[in-house]
């Protein structure tokens, strides 16, 4: 009859005793890999959510203030019978408050006065913490009517655009605007000319011009003219500063 040596069946034993705790430590150890890998991708996701939120949250802001800056445009043209804001294409329309003759890029002294008075509020305006925050520039446009080669009413329009801002630095009407008004439009205030390209229905409704505020994108950031660190005297920025050639 044989058998076991009793000394090797505890011998193996022991060696499978000895063999458990490594095969167990091993499985811990995948398991918590396993776990911390979970972890690492779950604060990744937290990460990446977060930021896309945040962007989405910028974004809603940014528009908030848009519309906002617009409610402000509404606020000062209601001020001012036949101006008129036009919010989907943030447009300052004046009608015929700033008409234009035919073929001509001459204000009268009443329209000239209109827009010395409307634009000091519309930079009141644009001094408010919500435009401050959004709003570019302030695109003074230029239109005509349908006769007439297309360059020949390009340079009318222009000059009809530069004609407005003439009217603005203007010392000796009536309604002057200040220094730091002035200093506001020449650091805001671009001009731009459309010939023919928008015209509206009727050629008198056509020689027309409009303000245009433009908004930054939600990522863009550039140094308001409002900024403290701007020189504010006129003077020392052009010695003609203000005159208009024509």
């Amino acid at each position: 009859m044989s058998g076991r040596d009793p000394k090797s069946t505890r011998r193996g034993a022991r060696a499978d005793e000895a063999e458990k705790p490594f095969w167990i430590s091993f499985a811990d150890m995948m398991t918590a890999m396993m776990v911390l890998f979970l972890v690492v991708m779950a604060v990744a996701l937290l990460a990446v959510t977060k930021t896309v939120s945040e962007k989405e949250h910028e974004a809603v802001q940014h528009q908030n203030d848009i519309d906002a800056c617009m409610a402000l445009a509404e606020q000062v043209a209601e001020l001012h019978p036949g101006v008129k804001v036009d919010k989907n294409r943030h447009v300052i329309d004046f009608g015929d408050r700033a008409r234009f003759p035919f073929n001509s890029a001459t204000l009268s002294t009443d329209q000239a006065e209109i827009l010395r008075t409307f634009v000091p509020e519309l930079l009141y305006m644009a001094r408010q913490a919500t435009c401050q925050r959004v709003l570019k520039r302030v695109v003074v446009e230029g239109y005509t009517d349908q006769k007439g080669s297309y360059l020949s009413n390009l340079n009318l329009s222009l000059m009809r655009s530069q004609r407005v801002l003439c009217s603005l630095f203007d010392s000796q009407g009536r309604f002057a605007l200040s220094d730091d008004d002035k200093r506001a439009v020449r650091d805001l205030f671009w001009v731009g000319g459309f010939a023919f390209n928008a015209a509206k229905a009727t050629d008198e409704e056509s020689r027309r011009v409009e303000m245009r505020l433009e908004f930054l994108g939600v990522a863009e950031r550039t140094t308001h003219p409002f900024a403290p660190s701007l020189d504010l005297s006129v003077a020392h920025a052009d010695a003609n500063f203000g005159k208009c050639s024509f």
